[in-house]
């Protein structure tokens, strides 16, 4: 690396305890187009006061069901709209969950309450979500700047300086040298960028004055995630709550868990490479669709692979099924987001039946072929001459 390109990497951590946060509103004056964008998105949506923006409770409240027993009048944050939809009462200076959410794709309520066994934090709080405040579970990654003492923020959501750092410095004088700009990051510190929300994990210390924490208290980019963050153990040939035996995650939530045991991890690709989090027209915020976005770095008989004339002979699919998208078969949905609904695993491995057999992890050929067996994947797969039978096949 460079001189130059190092001062770019490095130099916007230095001098960030002069800067302060200021809040996504001021990057606007300057950067309005993406400011817009960003606006639209998830990420600058996670939690709506249902009292400004009405429109944010998916489900009529008004219908009967044995599990709703709230009312609008009770919510005071809203979260989530794409999978499912969770609900938050205010009781002093702190939120917690109600006991139902709404499935947004089957148009159902289930239970909501975290069980015991699962996530490590459950038995440092009380079998009650009245006793599970999100100022220690939730609000570090669902806000910017979240103060631990205080239970303020700068703002809620996601907002600019989730991402870039405190900005009054670059507010008032922007250059390259005071803001965080992750594409101007190693790969290492511009993954972390994500996955300081997007992981399962605990914080190095903890508890901290006194609490328990279930996120990475006291990191801002520009800071080694590491000294503040440590990734949900993986003990391999063991399925746990978290992982499956062979790695992969089994929730929501563990791409960054995921997404550090991968090739592309390896090779120095970064989750901005496929996704914008300033927003976009394609799914997931990608920067382009799915196969187009893969096929940039991978083609047909390229140094990265696949082997194959054709992207057709590399799938054994044909041109415009789902078993032609790369993430059918790499990126297999498999991490349980709610009930049967299951979002891609991050890992981008092909997972072979046998593994299926042997460690209880789905494969993507009966994820996608539902109504076939196992063994029947293994014997299709032994006729695709062009992968290794003891790899793939086996």
């Amino acid at each position: 690396m460079n001189r130059a390109l190092q001062t770019l990497v490095f130099l916007p951590a230095i001098g960030f305890s002069q800067s302060q946060y200021v809040g996504s509103n001021t990057c606007k004056t300057c950067h309005p187009a993406t400011w817009e964008r960003w606006s639209k998105t998830r990420m600058a949506n996670v939690v709506r006061d249902p009292k400004v923006h009405p429109d944010a409770i998916t489900p009529d409240l008004s219908q009967p069901d044995p599990l709703l027993n709230f009312k609008a009048a009770d919510i005071a944050w809203v979260y989530g709209s794409k999978w499912k939809q969770r609900y938050f009462t205010k009781r002093g200076d702190d939120y917690y969950p109600l006991g139902a959410q709404w499935d947004v794709g089957k148009r159902i309520w289930r239970p909501y309450k975290v069980a015991a066994n699962t996530d490590w934090w459950v038995r440092h709080f009380p079998d009650d979500n009245m006793g599970r405040p999100t100022s220690q579970l939730c609000d570090g990654c669902h806000s910017v700047n979240f103060n631990i003492q205080t239970k303020q923020v700068t703002e809620w959501n996601v907002g600019c300086e989730k991402c870039h750092g405190p900005g009054s410095q670059h507010a008032a004088k922007p250059a390259q040298t005071n803001i965080v700009n992750p594409a101007r990051l190693d790969h290492v510190q511009a993954n972390n960028v994500c996955i300081q929300c997007h992981s399962e994990g605990r914080p190095v210390t903890n508890p901290i004055n006194g609490k328990y924490w279930a996120w990475p208290v006291g990191f801002d980019v520009g800071k080694r995630l590491e000294d503040y963050w440590k990734l949900e153990e993986f003990k391999p040939g063991e399925q746990s709550f978290h992982h499956f035996a062979e790695g992969s995650g089994r929730k929501n939530r563990m791409q960054g868990n995921d997404y550090v045991q991968s090739a592309m991890y390896t090779h120095g690709v970064a989750c901005h490479h496929c996704h914008d989090a300033h927003g976009s027209a394609n799914n997931a915020d990608l920067i382009k669709p799915a196969n187009s976005l893969c096929l940039q770095c991978h083609g047909p008989n390229s140094p990265n692979g696949p082997r194959g004339a054709s992207i057709e002979a590399h799938t054994h699919h044909q041109r415009g099924s789902a078993g032609n998208e790369c993430t059918g078969c790499h990126m297999p949905k498999i991490a349980q987001q709610i009930a049967d609904v299951n979002v891609r695993s991050h890992t981008f491995k092909f997972i072979p039946p046998s593994e299926t057999e042997s460690l209880k992890v789905p494969n993507g050929c009966t994820t996608c072929h539902t109504d076939k067996s196992t063994e029947w994947a293994r014997q299709e797969l032994r006729k695709w001459t062009n992968f290794s039978p003891w790899r793939v096949g086996k």
